[in-house]
């Protein structure tokens, strides 16, 4: 196949996937939005806000004159608060992710892709700006999608996550603006060495935010019996357990364990932490995600 047969299938398969996807990633941030307020709010920076009725106590220096000529009342022209508005999301686009049981409607992938494109709507209608984390060129440059605000800035975000399927199970070393906030969503089934190193180096920068555990119900409780060949999915081999029920208690101890260092690694940068399994409503997870971004 050529190379440009490739790129107009891979063109045609965005185009039919996008919009369904956008669909519900709106749908389910409008669900969400009429439960919060957004998160602009008042203070120092260059962008304007809004327009408020002078008080006593406000310094005449503050006083818009041009507003306040408009009407019979004076008016102060207040400019939005500017620390961390900035969001920056990230998706596990890892072969792990694209696993689902019979009991599940959609792969994590699908619920991840989901949730980042609805908080991402979310926050450009708080007025704040977001981009998608990805890798770095030779040359220092993010290669993905710059920083976006509006309804544009969503499309161009959906996009950007098509095209930048991340391979491995953790995000890139990237460029990130200081005092952003990120959110990254993955099974984050990765040695839990590898995830302090990368929520470290993300913290130094130094940056917030939220990591977001996406598992499928069956990888929760382990649901099988008997004789099970277990597929490897990242180059890793198949496994045949005889009796999945003999392992059961164990693999719920490791996964316990796991979930716990996560939560330890991430009390220990600041971060926060939770857990989604895709049977759940994508509106519980969007809610939580949207409430720890919050400023403190």
């Amino acid at each position: 196949m050529s190379f440009a047969a490739a790129a107009a299938r891979r063109a045609e398969a965005l185009g039919a996937r996008l919009p369904p996807l956008m669909v519900a990633a709106e749908r389910v941030a409008a669900t969400v939005a009429q439960g919060v307020h957004g998160r602009r709010r008042v203070g120092q920076g260059d962008s304007f806000w809004q327009f408020r009725p002078f008080v006593a106590g406000d310094a005449i220096t503050r006083i818009d004159w041009r507003q306040s000529a408009k009407s019979d009342r004076a008016y102060i022209r207040e400019t939005e608060w500017e620390a961390a508005q900035t969001v920056c999301l990230w998706r596990d686009g890892s072969a792990s992710m694209r696993w689902r049981s019979r009991g599940a409607s959609v792969d994590k992938l699908e619920r991840a892709e989901l949730l980042l494109l609805a908080l991402a709507a979310l926050v450009l209608r708080g007025g704040e700006r977001v981009r998608l984390i990805d890798g770095v060129r030779p040359n220092g440059r993010s290669s993905g999608a710059p920083r976006s605000a509006g309804r544009t800035g969503l499309d161009a975000l959906a996009e950007a996550v098509e095209r930048n399927a991340s391979s491995d199970g953790l995000p890139p070393q990237t460029m990130l603006p200081r005092h952003a906030r990120v959110v990254l969503m993955g099974d984050f089934l990765s040695p839990l060495e590898e995830v302090r190193a990368t929520v470290g180096r993300l913290a130094a920068i130094p940056v917030s935010g939220h990591l977001l555990q996406v598992l499928d119900p069956a990888e929760a409780v382990l649901p099988y019996s008997g004789r099970v060949r277990f597929l490897g999915l990242e180059q890793d081999g198949d496994t045949i357990i005889p009796r999945v029920e003999s392992v059961r208690a164990e693999y719920e101890r490791r996964l316990v364990a796991q979930q716990e260092g996560l939560a330890t690694i991430c009390a220990a940068a600041g971060y926060s932490f939770s857990i989604h399994h895709t049977d759940q409503p994508p509106e519980t997870a969007l809610l939580g995600l949207y409430t720890a971004l919050a400023p403190r």
